[in-house]
């Protein structure tokens, strides 16, 4: 399973989880090329962290690839929930 698929479903089970606001803001700044404090992966365990670097990777190899919107989508939601 790619790494976006893993976070959209990790995000949709349990968006008020501290993991999914840290990653939903990691895809949010990627897809919007906008700063993310790195020091927020540090609050993750050791298999997000290596989740969120997948992630990493896979937006890097490939910014067009159509997980990627459905994630994005998922994570504004999320983002959205927090801010409300």
């Amino acid at each position: 399973m790619l790494a976006v698929k893993k976070v959209r479903k990790l995000i949709h089970t349990n968006p008020d989880s501290p993991s999914a606001k840290v990653l939903s803001a990691l895809v949010i700044a990627l897809e919007s090329n906008q700063a993310f404090p790195l020091n927020q992966l540090y609050t993750l365990n050791y298999s997000q962290f290596e989740l969120a670097l997948e992630v990493l990777s896979e937006w890097r190899l490939d910014r067009y690839y159509s997980s990627k919107g459905r994630l994005l989508d998922l994570s504004v939601q999320a983002a959205e929930l927090h801010s409300a």
